[in-house]
């Protein structure tokens, strides 16, 4: 193919090897449409870089891959000890750090392609995001081939587009159709209508070259027709070979291909001078997957299945470890017997490289054809299936899988089978929100008179941490302590960490320290690499953390579990930490964040209804404090998800919020009733939730007493001291409670500031009903409703962010604007944090660099710093003895 209108690409492609060369390693993108030419691309922009070292892998769409095929394609190339780690089935991470090492010599310029990313497993993404992370120092430059027509808003690549586009080393370029003068250029002599043909291919340059190549006097409808045109003039022995390398795959090893057909000489020379196929080493490769695809579609079935039954053998006679590969062919072939023995195992090296997608839909071939196969086989298929499916967060696939399983066992007679199946069920139907303990209790009942045993460990950590779900810990840590008993002489340590975790846990419901123990849990965890552990223990560190209004401590355990499960590929443990992350959002009044988190995962499909349900009860709370419609949906969906888990930890949440959305609407029996049904459940919680029970008790007018002893700001609110709960609440950062806790007085200036608090925050429902209590006052001049410095602001700072803007381009730190504002340094901390997400800026500088171009000029400073001193301090802020020396202190700060 001529490669037309791709200069300004070559021009780019050679800059970033510039780069590259200079250590600044770059990640370059190449999209566009199927047979627009990027494969063409790198082609010719290697022959202008033959000094570099050039090494290639490839992503191939035509079976369920093998997981990090391409690391492997470059393992070849590469030789050396990336090569002996992959022979010896080495870890995805020693593979991942071994290919850095391997081309990451800052004194030599290496460029590695991976073609065809959109057909990538999971693994080989990761692998993606992995280099993208680390070419800083390095002379490598990374180019990664992708189609981007077709792709579904779930697929994969889109998360991993996204997760590399914000990568400082990745650049992008998008290769767009030829326009028509280039069509007609690449055309050549043909007498086809240069103008029909660009409006038919659409300037697709492998089209045009298909329909030119092919000699015919009309544009055919699609490049298959014009494909098949070229095929039909080949000889027989010449189409049999054709015939053949299309259900082999894009790129067709020669020795495969004579193992199953002859290939004489003349045939082979016959197909590279046509064009269809090019010559490659010790290959032979289709010039595009849309020829490929072509010949394979106009192929008899019976032919089909054939063929590729000869493939198969030929592949076992040639040793062939690709055991992917081998259960393609094999169920292409319908040969159950080989698909039996090939896809577990493909399934099994997938899941242990994580590509936990490419190893579900191994099982599922599996069982596919499982028809004939024993009842031991079908249960063990049934269960690998069930754990992946889980990893997934495909809990409805994974409880048929294991009921099936359990079914199987129980007609065999395995009961040591039998009771770790129940035990596996019992964690999938709390996944589905039916969280009774009724399968645990008789997984330890079937189990307990068979021994010690790793399945007992396991059936003990799973009834304590069921338990411990529903706040039952005098008996959950019992169990939990028999688990870690059981599970420490057998070396399983992944059962000791559930167990650990789960007694953490119990700790923390009691008030107990709980740290050290959590983080021995993950400890545990990450050193014998139990992804799941590992994940369920970074959740409930943020869940913990943020349970006690420890938020600095919380997102920093947030960003490190988000940044491991999604290098592992654990979506289940992913989103549940973005959950979390989102919590602290709505806790800490970012709400906006909150919501495009918490939208960004219900989007997504296959959520469990355990994360869905504290998914729809943050975006009802979000809506309820902005006084947007559409709350009551999700409110219901949410309410009816946490009664029939019968867990305290979801049904108080679920209940407060819709107790405090009631009470925002001025239903106050409605919300009366709410607040008495999370009172219903509460006496076993953790002391927080008892302390948002009190507090809404109190705000809707209940009778009933508290459970308990509560924290600070909870205690403060009622025993009279609002005042005292909102400063507390303020050093913790939680600005709409502090408001909340100010609005139940009858002062003036305390209704006042919770006024100011709840505009800035968008928190119009609550701000109602604190100017409705001011004009009771006889107050008359209130502001009517957000203020328009907030609306109008490019990035949507509130009055309080443009303050605290003013004061960081004035290059003040947290501690100097906490002093200026009356505020706490943790609350200016608070403020800074969201400045920067409000305006994408990654550093303190970059955002007083941003306030030049949204137009926060010296006068807008000084303006920012005269507000500060003309509000009164926050309340509790000054001892009392400072108040007489206020004025004074103003007069000299404005003087100043």
């Amino acid at each position: 193919m001529r490669l037309l209108e791709r200069e300004s690409s070559l021009a780019s492609l050679a800059g970033y090897a510039a780069e590259a060369g200079r250590g600044e390693g770059r990640l370059v993108l190449v999209a566009g449409e199927a047979g627009v030419g990027k494969s063409a691309l790198v082609e010719r922009f290697q022959q202008d870089m033959p000094a570099a070292r050039w090494s290639w892998g490839a992503c191939d769409g035509l079976f369920t891959p093998r997981p990090l095929g391409p690391l492997f394609d470059l393992a070849e190339q590469l030789g050396g000890p990336l090569l002996e780690l992959c022979r010896a089935g080495a870890g995805r991470e020693e593979l991942f750090r071994g290919l850095l090492r391997e081309v990451g010599d800052p004194a030599r310029l290496d460029v590695v392609v991976v073609e065809d990313v959109h057909w990538a497993d999971e693994a080989t993404l990761d692998l993606l995001r992995f280099l993208g992370r680390r070419l800083r120092g390095s002379a490598l430059l990374l180019l990664a081939t992708y189609r981007d027509d077709g792709l579904s808003a779930a697929d994969p690549l889109r998360v991993t587009l996204g997760d590399l586009a914000s990568q400082r080393s990745t650049r992008r370029i998008d290769l767009a159709p030829l326009s028509t003068r280039a069509v007609r250029e690449l055309a050549g002599g043909s007498d086809a209508d240069a103008g029909a043909l660009h409006r038919l291919t659409g300037g697709n340059p492998f089209y045009v070259t298909e329909v030119v190549q092919a000699g015919m006097h009309e544009v055919p409808g699609s490049a298959r027709d014009a494909v098949l045109a070229r095929a039909a003039r080949l000889s027989g022995a010449a189409r049999q070979v054709l015939d053949v390398a299309a259900l082999m795959g894009t790129r067709v090893e020669w020795r495969l291909l004579e193992a199953v057909t002859p290939c004489p000489a003349p045939a082979v020379d016959e197909l590279l001078a046509c064009g269809l196929l090019t010559g490659d080493g010790e290959w032979l490769r289709f010039r595009h997957e849309i020829a490929r695809l072509a010949v394979e579609g106009a192929l008899p079935a019976r032919r089909g299945r054939v063929t590729h039954g000869l493939v198969l053998a030929a592949l076992a006679a040639l040793g062939c470890d690709d055991d992917a590969r081998m259960a393609f062919h094999a169920e292409a072939a319908g040969e159950a017997a080989a698909v039996l023995r090939h896809a577990p195992a493909a399934a099994r090296r997938a899941a242990w490289l994580a590509s936990h997608r490419e190893a579900a839909a191994q099982y599922r071939r599996a069982l596919r054809f499982a028809a004939e196969a024993d009842a031991a086989t079908v249960a063990q298929l049934c269960e690998e299936l069930a754990d992946e499916a889980a990893l997934l967060d495909q809990w409805q696939d994974a409880a048929e899988a294991c009921e099936r399983a359990l079914t199987q066992w129980r007609q065999v007679g395995e009961r040591l089978r039998e009771g770790s199946a129940l035990r596996r069920l019992s964690r999938i139907k709390w996944n589905l929100c039916h969280g009774e303990v009724a399968d645990a209790e008789a997984a330890v009942a079937v189990l307990e008179p068979l021994g010690p045993g790793i399945e007992l460990a396991w059936a003990y950590a799973t009834l304590a941490n069921h338990r411990m779900l529903r706040y039952e810990h005098d008996l959950a840590e019992p169990s939990a302590l028999r688990a870690q008993e059981l599970a420490e002489p057998l070396g399983a340590t992944d059962v000791l960490s559930d167990a650990l975790n789960t007694r953490a846990a119990c700790a923390w419901i009691r008030g107990a320290a709980w740290e050290e123990q959590m983080r021995r849990a993950l400890k545990v965890a990450l050193a014998g690499r139990h992804q799941d552990q590992a994940g369920r223990a970074y959740t409930n560190l943020v869940a913990m953390h943020s349970g006690r209004r420890r938020f600095a401590e919380a997102e920093r355990c947030a960003a490190e579990g988000i940044a491991y499960c999604d290098e592992h590929d654990l979506p289940t443990y992913g989103t549940c930490v973005r959950g979390e992350l989102a919590t602290i959002m709505e806790r800490t009044g970012r709400w906006e964040e909150s919501l495009a988190i918490s939208s960004a995962i219900l989007a997504t499909v296959g959520r469990s209804p355990s994360n869905r349900m504290c998914t729809v009860r943050r975006i009802g709370s979000v809506l309820a404090r902005r006084g947007e419609g559409g709350l009551w949906p999700h409110l219901d969906e949410a309410a009816e998800l946490a009664d029939r888990t019968g867990e305290p930890q979801q049904i108080v949440p679920v209940r407060l919020t819709r107790a405090e959305a009631y009470w925002l609407e001025g239903r106050t029996s409605q919300a009366r009733h709410e607040a008495e049904l999370a009172h219903d459940v509460a006496a076993t919680s953790d002391a927080w939730d008892r302390g948002a029970v009190a507090v809404w008790l109190l705000r809707t007018g209940s009778p009933r007493t508290p459970h308990g002893v509560l924290p600070e700001p909870y205690r403060l609110e009622l025993d009279g001291d609002p005042a005292g709960a909102a400063q507390a609440w303020s050093e913790l950062g939680c600005h709409y409670d502090a408001a909340l806790a100010l609005s139940g007085t009858n002062g003036e200036p305390e209704l006042r500031e919770a006024l100011r608090i709840l505009t800035d925050l968008g928190a119009l429902p609550a701000a109602r009903i604190v100017r409705r209590r001011l004009r009771g006052l006889g107050v008359r001049s209130l502001p009517a409703g957000p203020r328009a410095a907030t609306r109008e602001h490019p990035s949507g700072l509130t009055r309080r962010e443009r303050e605290v803007l003013a004061l960081l381009c004035a290059q003040h730190t947290n501690a100097e604007i906490a002093a200026k504002l009356f505020i706490s340094v943790k609350t200016a901390g608070h403020h800074v944090s969201a400045i920067l997400a409000k305006l994408g800026a990654p550093s303190r500088a970059a955002a007083a660099d941003q306030a030049v171009q949204l137009g926060l000029t010296e006068a807008d400073a000084a303006d920012a710093i005269e507000l500060t001193v003309e509000q009164p301090a926050k309340l509790g802020s000054l001892p009392p003895a400072a108040g007489a020396d206020h004025n004074e202190q103003k007069r000299q700060m404005i003087e100043r």
